[in-house]
């Protein structure tokens, strides 16, 4: 029951993320002197590297984790 329950939760929160996402940008008060785009030029290449890195690390440590019980009990 608490999986299920986990489940339709994070199902839930995704998509409620949807409807963040799916609004295009306002178009630019001026149409001559075009806006920045939304977010600058910030680049997130470094920020999801960070993330997948330690999304894998922890990933890496469940596992081990799991397998570590697992010989023990054996």
């Amino acid at each position: 029951m608490k999986r299920i329950y986990s489940l339709v939760l994070i199902t839930g929160f995704l998509l409620l993320s949807l409807g963040a996402i799916s609004q295009p940008p306002p178009p630019p008060s001026n149409p001559s002197d075009p806006a920045p785009p939304v977010g600058g030029s910030a680049a997130i290449e470094n920020g999801s590297f960070i993330l997948f890195t330690l999304a894998a690390a922890y990933a890496i440590r469940k596992v081990y984790v799991i397998h570590a019980k697992k010989t023990a009990e054996e």
